[in-house]
């Protein structure tokens, strides 16, 4: 039964946001209240964050399909719906999250490091928050905007300071058990470990982390035997440690010609021969081990390598291993630019940016692209005339209608706002007014004009005072 996985696909949704609401306040004597209908509530975010006690992918790897809460819609009597609640999925520490196409969005290293892999969508606004000074009786509002949808790989790359690499029953495993306190699997046959083991060793001053990544054969790096599975465990390492197995039982096999393997496999995978090395002559507890690490060490002295003559089975020559490993380490870290406090990047939008594009296809259709655009179009409910000019001002107010006179467009014309797969398709009809001019007094009801009193004038100053936010949050450029 698997009980390690370090990479998954995983497909994320977010919560939808919840519908505006549209209603009316009636209460005795008063039939004509004005409008009371609350906001739908946000949807909720599907969020990574790292968590120390987390080490594998395992739990995504039986159920890739996650999906956040939906906001609650709005209700009358200006009460807003319920937010989803966020869905947190823990990750283990250095967890790579990449698209689909092998792009890296995110790398989480450090306890409580998160992404957003998924956003919420907004909830639509009630007809309350809608009114104003000339849309006093909004019979109509929004529509909530669905979460977003991700397919995501989570790939998990182990955060050591130091790895061990070598064949298949060179002693890693061996190895680690004595330097640390990890317990891995310790077998006299070839791939007894099937999964990269941890282990924390104190040498003096100096904690680090060492790992025993699965042994390498020749072509691993094109994905023989377990390599190119685990090699990724290898990159974030500061030090690479070469365990060669002095006593080997197979003929054709020496040090030598071990080491220069595993050399050119890193080398193939990439970015890993330039790492920090230093060469372990393993087994020497065996008399004829002993005799070849004492006349293989000066050729590899010769190459710039420390040698460090060992017995995981004696405990010979594993202190001064330790210590030796742990100057490398401190080098290293000193070596890192130190992380700067965290800062916040504004970026502001061009002057030139309208925040759309219009671009006329081959068919003669005029596609209208952007975030906001086709925000709205979710948000409209195309059953009610009084949503769809509503729509109309705010398309006419961001400048949609300007720049398809601009680009050609003529009455009749067909005009598509979102992507191919997802768009609103409508006959373009140009105006010389647009919005709530164009409309006319729709939206507003006469016997709302009788002589107001003071909570009422109160009440329309701060209807004016929310439409000025909202629209200052739908344009300002960030």
């Amino acid at each position: 039964m698997t009980t390690f996985v370090d990479r998954v696909e995983l497909h994320v949704a977010a919560g939808n946001g919840g519908h505006g609401c549209a209603s009316v306040h009636r209460e005795k004597f008063k039939p004509l209240g004005g409008p009371d209908g609350g906001n739908g509530g946000r949807g909720g975010d599907v969020i990574l964050i790292v968590d120390q006690s987390v080490t594998t992918l395992l739990d995504y790897h039986h159920s890739p399909h996650r999906k956040a809460t939906n906001g609650k819609p709005g209700e009358g009597g200006n009460r807003s719906g319920k937010d989803g609640t966020d869905l947190i999925l823990p990750v283990p520490d250095g967890t790579v999250v990449q698209d689909g196409a092998g792009n890296v969005l995110a790398d989480l290293v450090g306890h409580g490091t998160s992404y957003v892999a998924a956003q919420g969508g907004r909830g639509g606004l009630g007809n309350a928050a809608l009114s104003s000074a000339r849309r006093k009786a909004p019979g109509f509002a929004l529509l909530g905007v669905p979460g977003d949808l991700q397919d995501i790989v989570l790939e998990l790359k182990t955060v050591a300071d130091v790895a061990l690499v070598g064949y298949p029953s060179a002693g890693k495993s061996s190895l680690i058990s004595v330097l640390s306190a990890a317990k891995p699997k310790i077998a006299d046959y070839p791939f007894t470990t099937l999964v990269p083991n941890l282990g924390v060793v104190t040498a003096g001053e100096t904690v680090y982390t060492i790992a025993d990544v699965p042994g390498l054969i020749p072509g691993a790096s094109q994905g023989k035997g377990l390599g190119l599975e685990f090699l990724r465990h290898v990159e974030r390492c500061s030090v690479l440690v070469h365990i060669l197995d002095t006593a080997t039982l197979e003929s054709e096999r020496d040090p030598i010609s071990d080491l220069d393997m595993i050399e050119e496999e890193l080398k193939q995978y990439g970015g890993l021969d330039r790492r920090p090395r230093m060469v372990v002559l393993n087994k020497i507890d065996v008399p004829d081990g002993k005799d070849l690490a004492e006349m293989v060490r000066p050729d590899l002295e010769a190459r710039g390598y420390r040698v460090f003559e060992v017995s995981a089975v004696a405990h010979t020559g594993l202190r001064e291993l330790s210590f030796a490993i742990a100057e490398f380490v401190a080098a290293s870290r000193a070596a890192k630019p130190k992380e700067e406090a965290t800062r916040i990047v504004i970026r502001p939008k061009a002057v030139d940016d309208s925040g759309f594009t219009v671009v006329q296809e081959e068919d003669g259709l005029f596609r209208v692209r952007g975030e906001k655009p086709e925000r709205w179009v979710r948000q409209t409910d195309f059953s009610n005339d009084e949503a769809v000019g509503y729509l109309a001002d705010r398309l006419n107010r961001l400048g949609v209608e300007a720049e398809l006179m601009k680009s050609g467009a003529r009455s009749g014309d067909g005009v598509a706002i979102g992507p191919e797969d997802n768009a609103v398709v409508f006959d373009w009809e140009p105006t010389v007014m647009a919005g709530a001019e164009m409309l006319g007094r729709r939206g507003e009801d006469h016997r709302l004009d009788e002589p107001r009193p003071a909570t009422q004038r109160r009440r329309d100053k701060q209807a004016e005072r929310d439409e000025a936010t909202q629209e200052f949050e739908e344009f300002k450029p960030f």
